[in-house]
């Protein structure tokens, strides 16, 4: 994508960005989904197949085509948690019965009227930030860095540089797999949801990602950020990691 795409769902405005590292050869191997299942009811997921390992778009890709198969397939009445946890759990064992070491990170975020409720495998990351910047939602990483933040032992300003921020603990499509699953949200008529491959957190400062993202058009915001992602992977300014870029921001309607 040059741009990205706006799209209206029954309770809110969706926009979605996704493009290939600069200069990359290969395949874009981010994929992304927007699935409303009712009116009332949606899903929004990122995937980030792993570098270094072969068929990461493959395995991104797999995880996504798995799910929209699924919640095409979802039957009135069925509990969404209970399909979004078993497709997952699913894209693992083929992966793992492939054998080709193809592995990918998610971030996906099931929408009902006003609550939502995350789930994650490494560190494609969800974040929840009010119109005046206050952050609502955040969730860990699974990598080294990630936890070490999260725990206090790194800043955000030293894991965004550190020489080992590029290490995952956690993807889908090994025998260790594990889900992280948060509480059920409110999601207020000015917040913004962001889901982001870590393309967008290994080259924005947190404060950066939330300045651009908590207020103004979607469409302003997604070009924003993509901006002065490829801005940095492309710079020689710090932070900068040339990285496919995936993310997802969302804003519920005005009632």
């Amino acid at each position: 994508m040059e741009t990205g795409d706006l799209y209206i769902l029954g309770m809110g405005q969706v926009g979605v960005f996704s493009s290939r590292a600069p200069d990359k050869l290969g395949p874009n191997e981010d994929a992304v989904a927007l699935f409303p299942v009712n009116d009332d009811t949606a899903v929004l997921a990122v995937a980030d197949g792993v570098g270094g390992h072969p068929g990461g778009a493959q395995a991104s890709n797999l995880l996504m085509d798995l799910l929209v198969k699924r919640l095409n397939d979802l039957r009135p009445g069925t509990d969404l948690r209970e399909t979004i946890l078993s497709t997952v759990e699913a894209a693992n064992l083929e992966l793992l019965k492939s054998g080709t070491g193809a592995a990918t990170t998610c971030a996906l975020v099931e929408i009902h009227g006003d609550r939502i409720r995350p789930y994650h495998v490494g560190d494609s990351a969800i974040l929840v930030t009010g119109n005046r910047g206050k952050l609502k939602l955040e969730t860990v990483s699974h990598s080294p860095t990630g936890y070490a933040v999260e725990s206090g032992l790194l800043s955000e300003s030293e894991a965004i540089v550190h020489e080992e921020r590029h290490l995952v603990s956690n993807i889908v499509g090994t025998p260790e797999m594990h889900i992280s699953i948060g509480s059920s949200n409110q999601l207020c008529t000015r917040d913004t949801l962001l889901l982001a491959t870590d393309g967008l957190f290994d080259n924005l400062h947190k404060n950066e990602i939330i300045e651009r993202m908590r207020k103004g058009p979607l469409a302003v915001c997604m070009k924003s950020l993509a901006n002065l992602a490829f801005e940095r992977m492309t710079g020689a300014e710090i932070p900068g990691k040339p990285d496919d870029l995936s993310f997802v921001l969302f804003r519920p309607r005005s009632n």
